[in-house]
């Protein structure tokens, strides 16, 4: 409980300073422990690496990380509209669906999930980039063929851009992953803000 008021709380005081400045548009990132920076402090993660270079060009984008350790697509759902009512985004990267895989969750539910998810945003006029998330091979070539296959089949049906998954070439270094080889360390974060800059740019700038 004393998580979830912490997090209400550092979500309005985000929204405070999105609101004082109505020139900037508003990406708003929303995953799991990738995306939330396991395991480093907050000015070491990719996302505010990511506003650094956004800043750095002077593009008028505020990035906002709503995104929590341990998430799967069950709780994003649960959350979303919230999130969505507080942040006002006008961009929403979807991150999630890898905690669910690690659970061996139903690749149906999973999918139905982002797509709800990815339905909400839409209702509220919010264009959606929606992560590729793959797993190890370990859990097996039929779950993770199933499970991996969602996300270009959500993409298409949603008409959401489909975004390469960011530890594509960071997971195959071990020395840029935890020992858990499933979270990225500090030293990967530039690499991974940098991927997705490259991956966002043409998209957030009309």
């Amino acid at each position: 409980m004393l998580f979830k008021r912490s997090y209400i709380f550092f979500l309005l005081l985000f929204s405070s300073v999105i609101f004082s400045n109505k020139d900037n548009s508003t990406l708003l990132i929303y995953g799991d422990s990738i995306s939330a920076g396991y395991g480093m402090s907050a000015n070491e993660q990719w996302s505010v690496i990511l506003q650094n270079k956004i800043n750095a060009e002077s593009l008028k984008i505020k990035v906002v990380n709503a995104s929590v350790s341990g998430e799967t697509t069950s709780g994003g759902l649960v959350r979303i509209n919230q999130v969505i009512n507080l942040t006002k985004p006008d961009y929403l990267l979807l991150e999630l669906g890898g905690n669910d895989a690690l659970r061996g969750y139903p690749p149906k539910k999973i999918s139905s999930n982002l797509s709800e998810m990815i339905k909400i945003a839409q209702l509220s006029n919010i264009k959606v980039f929606l992560m590729q998330i793959k797993i190890p091979p370990n859990y097996g070539s039929r779950y993770q063929e199933a499970f991996e296959s969602i996300y270009k089949k959500i993409s298409d049906e949603t008409n959401v851009r489909l975004i390469p998954f960011m530890l594509e070439e960071v997971a195959l270094n071990k020395d840029l992953m935890l020992p858990d080889g499933i979270h990225p360390k500090a030293s990967a974060q530039p690499l991974i803000a940098d991927f997705i800059y490259l991956q966002l740019k043409p998209l957030l700038i009309h």
